[in-house]
């Protein structure tokens, strides 16, 4: 090897020993491991430990950084639960701006839950008068003697399936209208309390 290439070489490895041993200096890893003894170490921390959290020392002996031990089931559940009551919180404050924003729109909903269960309960009084009177009907051929046309009978079945599904509508209304209650409650409660009011029932 010419002798300039050599130097260029030698100065060059002269340079970067001193920042690789700073690099290396910088990397000191202080945890705990299974039997409690405090370890200091510039491998690293080995897989099994790093969920005890750990420090990164410098090589003055400071810590510069300190990775926290990683949340337990329940911890972890709470940290869960904390933030979906956060999110639940900021879209209340999204839609409400005061206790009697929430008083309407239950007044609202409760109105419109109402209106439509008084729609099915009139449309269920309206298929038990036709039902009625195609009964009549069907009486009036068995005591004439005659069989009892089929298309009546048919219509007649129709009929009793079709109060079968309103009265299971009127009762999805009815547990519907519970539910928003009680979801109404729920929220003007939580308001009350991110606003520092007292509840007042409307």
């Amino acid at each position: 090897m010419p002798a300039p290439l050599l130097t260029r070489c030698t100065l060059l490895c002269s340079l970067l020993l001193p920042l690789s041993g700073v690099a290396v200096a910088a990397e000191l890893y202080r945890y705990v491991d299974n039997k409690g003894v405090t370890v200091l170490s510039r491998q690293g921390v080995p897989p099994e430990f790093i969920g005890k959290g750990y420090e990164v020392l410098n090589d003055q002996g400071r810590v510069v950084r300190v990775i926290p031990p990683a949340p337990t089931p329940e911890e972890f559940a709470r940290m869960q639960a904390d933030k979906a009551r956060a999110s639940s919180d900021a879209q209340l404050l999204r839609l409400y701006t005061n206790l009697d924003d929430v008083d309407r729109a239950r007044e609202r909903k409760l109105a419109e839950l109402d209106s439509i269960t008084s729609v099915a309960r009139g449309n269920l009084q309206s298929v038990r008068t036709q039902q009625a009177n195609l009964q009549s009907q069907a009486a009036d051929h068995e005591r004439a003697g005659r069989q009892v046309p089929e298309h009546l009978l048919a219509q007649i079945n129709n009929l009793k399936e079709e109060q079968q599904r309103l009265l299971r509508d009127i009762a999805r209304y009815k547990e519907a209208r519970t539910q928003a209650e009680a979801g109404f409650a729920a929220d003007r409660a939580r308001l009350a309390e991110l606003f520092g009011e007292p509840q007042k029932r409307p």
